[in-house]
């Protein structure tokens, strides 16, 4: 069964999946990149039994991949930026999948200064893409392959489309309460998969804190800056690779955003920011 790790891109889900990997895929907790290899990302074109060749036809085969690629036998942590919401009628997932999701939300004016550095673009084009109701990730293969095809919807849309699901048990955890209590944050996510895979293994203290400890964001950092990290992304405007992780925690909106955008997102978002009781921020 599929447990996800869903977040809206660039909300924190590498770090969420580095503590996770480091956690159960490794003798101590000693994080390593090649641990994130073990938790796959889906939509994904290794996972598809068709070459799709449109995004409604991708769609509509979401489900089925997800039962002939991930073992019901087996917990399966899975990363998605997929929203919730059907596209053109195909649900993302169901019930008879997936036994539940970690879904990790991030203030979205923090949001929108990581998707400008991260792709490269400027502020309005960075909140039209969050404001966008049919936005998209799709990264076709040189046959036009749709199996890549991610449908993101809006930021709110997507965060809203995890938040109110139903359909199976979802632990909602804000990315800046990680910043300030990583350890009770932490500790909450592995309790919330020992429940739902009905483990209840006793937390391992030691490892548990070598885990906090090698995923903390600045060896994250050092480590993308000597081994390389395959998750980041090339810049044709710079001509070369974009460090993935950047400012982490020390990304403050406050200093970053220009006032007419902070007060567009302010606006936009007013409702979600109310309910994520990020106006007091």
């Amino acid at each position: 069964m599929i447990i996800w790790i869903a977040s809206y891109p660039k909300s924190g889900n590498t770090y969420l999946r580095s503590f996770l990997a480091s956690y159960y895929y490794s003798n101590n907790g000693k994080f390593d990149f090649d641990q994130l290899l073990k938790i796959h990302q889906f939509p994904n074109i290794k996972f598809s039994k068709i070459k799709p060749t449109s995004k409604e036809e991708a769609s509509r085969q979401w489900i089925f991949n997800q039962n002939n690629f991930f073992d019901k036998n087996r917990l399966n942590f899975v990363k998605t930026h997929n929203c919730l919401l059907p596209f053109k009628g195909n649900e993302f997932t169901s019930r008879n999948e997936t036994l539940g999701a970690i879904y990790i939300v991030r203030d979205p004016r923090n949001v929108i200064t990581s998707i400008t550095h991260h792709y490269s673009i400027n502020y309005e084009k960075a909140l039209d893409y969050m404001l966008d109701n049919d936005c998209s990730l799709l990264e076709k293969s040189f046959d036009q392959d749709y199996s890549n095809f991610t449908y993101l919807n809006s930021w709110s849309n997507h965060y809203r489309s995890w938040k109110n699901n139903k359909n199976f048990q979802i632990l909602f955890i804000k990315y800046e309460d990680i910043k300030k209590n990583k350890e009770d944050t932490f500790k909450k996510i592995i309790l919330f998969v020992e429940k739902i895979t009905k483990k209840n293994s006793k937390l391992n203290e030691k490892k548990f804190l070598n885990s906090i400890k090698s995923t903390n964001f600045s060896n994250l950092k050092n480590k993308e800056l000597n081994e390389g990290f395959e998750e980041s992304v090339y810049s044709s405007k710079i001509g070369k690779k974009i460090n993935f992780f950047n400012l982490g925690f020390s990304n403050r909106w406050q200093k970053l955003l220009p006032v007419d955008i902070k007060n567009k997102v302010n606006e936009k978002f007013k409702k979600n920011l109310e309910e994520l009781n990020y106006l007091n921020d």
